[in-house]
């Protein structure tokens, strides 16, 4: 093949045919200097993982049979251990709390910029950060499958994928070396001399493509990693430039992936704050999976919280509390029904295509509370602008969910091309359909997104939902923002800008090297020399894609 690594050889060969051995020697020198160049930008995306590594605890506090704290390795802790986090500590494993009230800072995983109460029952993953309190938590699971370890093997896994990083550097080998070769032969028979072909060969070597090439992209992914995005096939920095339809999941991706208040429909003569504030005080000692929107509406809307005298959530009943003077119940639309017969559904509300609960105080109908999977604040103006400013053609919306809810989504974000109640099966085979027409990019961030993700141009997997979602993916999105699904693609864009200057920069200095080599103005030596500083100036100018500029968004 007409590669980058064919000129560096044939230089090199042809050195020793012709006892230039100071010149092969200089070539060689490119070469591994190369190679270092390579293992020091490695080295400087490896410093993310060294970060994450830094943070983790070495031994854990498990609790012997009397109670006392014992300290043991990470890798000697059972699935159903009992361990103490002490304040201030780094979680060590996943687990569940069992005794204590706290609060945990789980934003460098999550990107969650609060803290999140932990109360018995509650989860906690590795990696996140106790606060003031002692807790004391179940394992469950090993060291080794903890989420914060996924996460160092992936970054680990990133580094592994050297084999793509001159894929770039090859499709320019494939014009550039034919055309050294013919200048070098030319010189060759038109001087009679074959020095002149070597002189030739040696300034022409294209380390600019070896080394400037491999360096913006490396620099690259050492910057997706300071900014939360893992980048774990190289090559996708090359691709996702090149993509014109973008494929969207619907949960977790264009939405929060999870339920949120959209509106409250009162009875008569009641008032939003007055029954928000109800349904939060009794819902916060719920563990009921709507507990979570209501507390975050009345937090959102500053509603006071009020004192719970009594308390209780048995099966089929809903949630019951006594506040001050009143009986608050809150149940499913079928409950209500069946407990206060088939002429209560009238005082309902239309049924929506979300999900809803309903309120009775003292025995009397007051509400009933709407929860959808709102989209991201960011969505519509994300969307808007990925045609004009990143020249995607098509967005289109591909979700396993209900028609209703798909739809609801799309109006909202501007979407016209949907696809709703789809199986993985179904996703696999539109992305197939629609990769054969043009370059795709997918996001998405359920295991039904797997298939796609590894079947579409670029798959980038939104968070750490699932550790079969981002071993599927080529980059993965840690903190679940669409502003950082941009700054991915300014980032490949960047790279590749800088990546090309790098390259064609220096071929376009070999070039004008390779004539004057011709006429006999650069004997080996002095060509090897000159494609020294050649190769350094390439090399510094790719150095750029490491460094952060002003903005990475633009929407």
């Amino acid at each position: 093949q007409f590669g980058s690594d064919l000129m560096a050889g044939m230089s090199i060969v042809t050195c020793l045919l012709l006892d230039e051995y100071l010149a092969g020697a200089l070539v060689v020198l490119m070469l591994s200097g190369g190679e270092a160049l390579e293992a020091i930008a490695v080295q400087s995306a490896s410093s993310v993982l060294r970060a994450l590594a830094k943070r983790m605890p070495s031994v854990a506090h498990r609790a012997a049979a009397d109670g006392t704290p014992v300290d043991v390795a990470m890798d000697q802790i059972q699935i159903a251990d009992t361990l103490l986090v002490f304040p201030h500590e780094i979680c060590p494993v996943d687990g569940v709390v069992t005794a204590g009230h706290g609060t945990m800072d789980e934003s460098y995983l999550t990107g969650e910029p609060f803290q999140m109460s932990k109360v018995p029952g509650s989860e906690v993953i590795s990696g996140a950060i106790n606060g003031e309190s002692a807790i004391t938590i179940r394992a469950t699971r090993l060291a080794v499958d903890s989420r914060y370890s996924k996460i160092m093997q992936v970054m680990r896994n990133s580094e592994k994928d050297a084999p793509h990083l001159r894929r770039l550097g090859d499709q320019l080998g494939a014009f550039y070396t034919p055309l050294a070769l013919a200048v070098a032969i030319a010189a060759w028979l038109i001087s009679g001399h074959a020095n002149r072909f070597l002189a030739v060969l040696v300034v022409a070597t294209p380390c600019p493509l070896l080394i400037a090439i491999p360096t913006a992209i490396i620099g690259s992914i050492s910057l997706c990693a300071r900014r939360g995005i893992i980048v774990k096939k190289s090559v996708v920095l090359e691709q996702v430039e090149g993509c014109r339809t973008l494929i969207f999941d619907k949960t977790g991706t264009l939405t929060y992936g999870e339920p949120r208040v959209s509106e409250i429909n009162l009875a008569s003569g009641l008032n939003r704050p007055d029954v928000l504030g109800l349904l939060a005080s009794a819902e916060r000692f719920s563990k009921h999976p709507l507990a979570r929107a209501i507390l975050r509406a009345a937090k959102d809307d500053g509603v006071p919280l009020q004192e719970v005298s009594d308390i209780s959530e048995r099966s089929g009943e809903g949630l019951r509390a006594t506040i001050g003077d009143l009986q608050l119940q809150i149940c499913s639309r079928k409950q209500f029904i069946a407990q206060y017969g088939p002429d209560s559904a009238e005082l309902l509300s239309p049924m929506t295509g979300g999900l809803e609960c309903v309120v009775t105080l003292n025995g009397n109908y007051a509400a009933t509370v709407v929860f959808r999977d709102e989209p991201r604040s960011e969505g519509a103006p994300f969307i808007r602008h990925l045609s004009g400013k990143h020249q995607f053609h098509r967005l289109m919306l591909v979700s396993g969910d209900r028609e209703s809810e798909v739809q609801y989504l799309a109006r909202q974000v501007g979407i016209t091309e949907v696809f709703a109640s789809q199986s993985p099966e179904q996703k696999l085979e539109i992305v197939r359909k629609e990769t054969k027409l043009a370059r795709t990019l997918y996001l998405g961030d359920g295991i039904n997104d797997a298939p796609a993700l590894m079947a579409a141009t670029v798959g980038v997997a939104m968070g750490q939902n699932s550790d079969v979602t981002t071993e599927a993916a080529g980059a993965v999105i840690m903190d679940s923002s669409l502003s950082k699904v941009d700054e991915f693609l300014h980032i490949s864009r960047r790279m590749r800008n800088v990546a090309l200057q790098s390259a064609i920069g220096g071929m376009a200095l070999s070039l004008v090297g390779m004539i004057l080599a011709s006429f006999g103005y650069l004997p080996p030596v002095a060509g090897a020399v000159a494609q020294e500083l050649i190769d350094v100036a390439a090399v510094l100018n790719a150095l750029r894609a490491a460094m952060p500029p002003k903005a990475l968004t633009d929407f």
